[in-house]
């Protein structure tokens, strides 16, 4: 009987296929990078063909080194970078555009007409987000207005919108199947968080077509089966799908109200379990929906800073102080502190609580005697400083003090970046010893639904500990940090 889970996660800067056994042991991990696209300065796209060629190069090499062949595959899980916006031909899936990244900010202009309508509380009140360039919604619009034709093909019927979820079924299944699941639909501003489905007046103001769109479906279920590929036999089910932040806080077995975890990747997003009602928020956050797993609804908080990992990696490529990302822990700690300097990395505008498209990078401090080390300290620091604003948010419109916040990702491995965000936090950090909980999560929604798991609940028996970062910061020590970020902020 085939008791594997296959995962792919496949995120901003390159897709990684898991392997898990019964027992949730990692039994092969394989990542591949595919290339960023910039077209103008704030834009940011990807090749979808390129994305399902690093799909069609590592499920092989992942099924290989784990020993197993396509047979043992009990279920395929799914999570993905999650406002990312493919537009395709429904009759042979190649896409009209690239794909338009999160990151992008191209619809800015747009997301203001619609605040300056009015529209910014009905927007808040159905979808519990913010009217920003950030979701996909607009991405959507910005291809029927600017590809030529879409706009036509897309009201005959023709074309296929999907967040890169619905896009990875489809081909996946070989045309078959065009579904995504309530935590990708709740990231649109297209459905409403109540009903839970697509919503015509919402549909209307952005001006996206009904005919366009996936069928809303729950997290954990048979969604179809593959068809057609090489790299895998037919018939395999396609049984798990979340955005990679709700993934992440399933994998993190967060599954009561109060739990809460931070994911460093490109960006960083901290969630809280708000359990099954969405809690509206007056603090700059979004509300949005966790997953659905058989008649249950978990919905979360969420405050995502639009760059973390990315912000080092800046350093890397754009200025070149460090040669490989995993070198900026080792020059952070070539001094005690940043001597003064404060770095916003709003290198793409600010995310929550601020939420200012407008915004941009600002260094406060230098002065001569300012040197690689204070400016890798002070980008961890400014990393570590933008979570301590949305957890401070968080916890004002949950009325939950957090006692502990779990952590995964890469940058979750940097102990550096850990001690300054629980210095900072105020809030031990806790670590597992599996940072992939992204991937972990997708494939416990698709082990539940093909019953190589029965519950839930083994997760959580199954989740372990790797170290636990306790602050130790003085609070004047703590207080004047945030002063000099707090006015660093206003400037950037």
């Amino acid at each position: 009987m085939a008791s594997h889970i296959l995962a792919i996660d496949q995120g901003t800067t390159g897709t990684t296929v898991m392997v898990l056994d019964s027992k949730l042991n990692v039994l092969s991990k394989v990542n591949q990078e595919f290339p960023q696209i910039y077209p103008r300065p704030g834009w940011v796209e990807h090749d979808p063909d390129a994305i399902w060629k690093t799909v069609e190069a590592v499920v092989p090499q992942a099924l290989q080194k784990a020993g197993i062949d396509g047979g043992a595959i009990a279920g395929i899980g799914i999570t993905n970078q999650r406002e990312t916006t493919v537009v395709w031909r429904r009759r042979d899936g190649s896409p009209v555009h690239n794909a338009i990244v999160w990151q992008c900010r191209r619809t800015t202009e747009f997301c203001q007409g619609l605040r300056d309508e009015g529209l910014t509380d009905l927007f808040r009140s159905k979808t519990g987000l913010v009217l920003d360039p950030y979701f996909s919604g607009t991405k959507v619009r910005w291809i029927l207005d600017h590809v030529d034709g879409a706009r036509a093909a897309a009201d005959q019927g023709d074309l296929a919108f999907g967040t890169i979820d619905s896009f990875l079924v489809w081909r996946l299944s070989g045309g078959d199947t065009h579904v995504t699941d309530v935590s990708n639909a709740s990231r649109t501003l297209l459905m409403d968080l109540n009903s839970l489905a697509w919503d015509d007046e919402l549909l209307g103001h952005i001006g996206v077509p009904r005919s366009m769109l996936p069928e809303i479906r729950s997290s954990s279920e048979i969604y179809g089966r593959t068809r057609g590929l090489s790299v895998l036999p037919d018939g395999i089910p396609i049984a798990g799908m979340a955005g990679d932040q709700q993934a992440a806080l399933f994998g993190q077995v967060c599954f009561h109200p109060g739990e809460a975890k931070c994911t460093y990747g490109t960006g960083a997003f901290l969630l809280m379990n708000t359990g099954d009602r969405p809690v509206p928020s007056t603090h700059g956050l979004l509300t949005t929906v966790g997953w659905k797993v058989g008649d249950q609804v978990d919905y979360a908080l969420e405050g995502s800073a639009f760059i973390a990992g990315a912000a080092v990696q800046w350093l890397r490529d754009g200025l070149g102080i460090i040669q490989s990302a995993s070198e900026i822990e080792a020059l952070a700690r070539t001094v005690s502190d940043s001597g003064g300097v404060t770095f916003v990395p709003a290198l793409t505008g600010l995310g929550a609580p601020h939420w200012r498209a407008g915004a941009r990078g600002i260094i406060t401090g230098l002065d001569r005697g300012v040197t690689r080390g204070h400016l890798a300290r002070a980008t961890l620091e400014g990393i570590a400083l933008q979570n301590t604003d949305v957890l401070r948010a968080m916890e004002a419109d949950s009325g939950v003090k957090l006692k502990a916040l779990k952590v995964d990702g890469g940058a979750a491995a940097n102990d550096l970046l850990m001690q300054l965000q629980a210095d900072l936090l105020n809030v031990p950090i806790v670590r597992p010893q599996m940072l992939e909980t992204t991937a972990l999560g997708a494939g416990l929604l698709a082990g539940l639904a093909t019953g190589v798991w029965d519950n839930k609940e083994e997760a959580r028996d199954a989740w372990r500990m790797d170290r636990r970062f306790e602050p130790n910061m003085d609070a004047a020590e703590r207080d004047e940090r945030l002063a000099r970020w707090t006015s660093a902020v206003e400037r950037a």
